[in-house]
């Protein structure tokens, strides 16, 4: 089975090693056929602590790390302002 990536925009600092991601994905309403956005936060691994808040990063699926942190820093892809 493949690993799923995930990209979005770090907006939390959690603790040590450890960066909160907002995922953000459109997708289609059933009824009004209008484009809506949905969104999830994730916890990601970061073993370096290279992450900055405002970030866009890609993240790898990977066996859970804790209860809620199954993905992995996979690269930043922008950093941000500041």
């Amino acid at each position: 089975m493949p690993k799923r990536v995930i990209s979005g925009k770090v907006i939390k600092k959690a603790g040590d090693k450890t960066a909160t991601v907002l995922v953000e994905r459109k997708v289609l309403h059933p009824r009004y056929h209008k484009t809506v956005k949905r969104f999830k936060k994730y916890l990601v691994h970061d073993e370096r602590n290279e992450t900055q808040v405002g970030d866009i990063i890609s993240a790898i699926e990977c066996r859970p790390i804790s209860k809620r942190k199954a993905f992995r820093l996979l690269e930043i892809t922008q950093r941000g302002e500041g």
